[in-house]
């Protein structure tokens, strides 16, 4: 039998099941012990107390006189009724209950009764009005007869104390509990925390604690860090080189072109104009986000500027309307990096169709910043391939418009990475081409 069902409705939060695991073992052993506790020990209790009064009550009713009056009755169960403690009294018919007095909040009350009904069948009511007073109404040859004696003789005395000490332990060491397994959690949740903000492209100050197995967690995920921007580092390092190193001999080439015959030179011109594009796209996936960190920006603003500026060399660039949007709300992004992989969706949609539309929608869960176009669009079989470093999906976009390197969707999908978010192909419902979404979770 597997229990995979009750993964649909088990918390998602560490603390609260750990808050389960603590609490229902607490509940389960209360009531376990509360239940026994009742039903072996107290009612047992209760009815041996009870059998002892009974016992009693039948020894006074086999010394009362055959006949007589009231009075005489009385006097002649007197000598019995003293040493026991018990009252006796005639009462008229008119003060006689109706029926039992039993609280509620009485736990042997019930206990009480059916013991004195089984074993005096001449019991009139019996009455219970609080723990320290008992009455019981027989009936005689010579009328109803009150008994009055301590309840404390019928059970033990205030028997719900052991319930009410027991929860309100139960309650604090519970508190104690969850406060101590609060602190133990507090060093997990600051260390995943630190791992998604450095997801995300974001480094917060961050110092292991806690228990050793989350020291020896955090001290790995800061070795882990330092690692990982020391390689960005270096690469960021080696790149400049490269770049200063390849740009030297490409403008040496170009003017040696320049003193040659245009229509000789033109091939050799195109040639090398080619690798300066491929080393620039090379330069741009390498880079990354390195360039820049995050900053409170407006991404209405931002998403703007680029359309703007985009509009500037081709015409058929829209901005759609926004959606969820207010005026000069921030968001921590990496302008520049954003910036480059939205003109990247942008070239793209104007390299491989006539139109390219871009929208904007912000909720308080996700950014998103989508880009259309009416091109050809990619199919579904290859949009995870067409994300690839260098690939070139010949039968989907049309190489003749000029195919580039097979950069332009890496980088884009590197920044959103780099952002915590995600890059995702679809189909355009609007203009019947690729749809391409940049989804930055907030």
């Amino acid at each position: 039998m597997t229990f995979r069902w009750l993964k649909h409705y088990s918390p998602r939060s560490i603390y609260t099941r750990a808050a389960i695991i603590i609490v229902v073992p607490v509940i389960v052993v209360q009531i376990v012990v509360s239940v026994v506790f009742l039903q072996r020990h107290l009612e047992d209790v209760t009815k041996q107390m009870t059998l002892t009064v009974v016992r009693e009550i039948e020894m006074i009713a086999r010394q009362a006189p055959e006949a007589g009056t009231q009075d005489h009755f009385l006097t002649t169960l007197a000598p019995f009724l003293s040493p026991l403690h018990i009252t006796m009294r005639f009462v008229p018919p008119a003060e006689v209950p109706k029926a039992d007095l039993l609280p509620w909040t009485d736990y042997t009350g019930r206990q009480v009764q059916r013991t004195i009904r089984n074993r005096l069948p001449q019991v009139l009511a019996v009455e219970l009005p609080n723990t320290r007073q008992a009455r019981l109404f027989l009936d005689t040859d010579l009328g109803a007869v009150e008994l009055s004696f301590d309840r404390r003789r019928l059970s033990p005395a205030a028997p719900h104390q052991l319930i009410v000490t027991m929860v309100f332990f139960g309650v604090l060491m519970t508190a104690i509990a969850f406060l101590y397994m609060r602190n133990q959690l507090r060093p997990l949740k600051r260390l995943s925390d630190a791992a998604q903000a450095f997801g995300r492209g974001h480094t917060v100050p961050y110092s292991p604690s806690g228990a050793i197995e989350i020291r020896a967690a955090g001290s790995a995920f800061l070795d882990m860090r330092a690692r990982i921007e020391r390689h960005i580092e270096q690469r960021t390092l080696m790149l400049s080189g490269v770049s200063h190193d390849l740009r030297t001999p490409l403008t040496r080439l170009k003017l040696g072109l320049a003193m040659l015959d245009e229509e000789d030179a033109a091939p050799l011109l195109q040639d090398v104009t080619e690798m300066q594009q491929m080393l620039d796209a090379f330069l741009d996936f390498s880079r990354g986000v390195s360039e820049s960190a995050p900053e409170p920006v407006d991404p209405v603003a931002l998403l703007r500027q680029i359309v703007e500026d985009a509009q500037r060399s081709q015409t058929n660039v829209e901005l759609v309307a926004s959606e969820g949007c207010e005026a000069d709300e921030k968001v921590m992004l990496r302008p520049m990096a954003l910036r480059r992989a939205v003109e990247n969706l942008i070239g793209n949609a104007l390299r491989y169709g006539s139109r390219a539309e871009v929208s904007l929608a912000m909720t308080s869960k996700f950014l998103r910043i989508r880009v259309e176009d009416d091109g050809p669009g990619i199919p579904a079989d290859k949009r995870a391939e067409a994300i690839k470093p260098f690939q070139r999906l010949d039968a989907a976009r049309n190489q003749n418009k000029g195919g580039g390197v097979g950069l332009g969707l890496a980088i884009v999908a590197d920044v959103a990475r780099a952002h915590g978010g995600a890059l995702r192909l679809g189909d355009s419902q609007r203009l019947g081409g690729l749809c391409a979404d940049i989804v930055i979770g907030r």
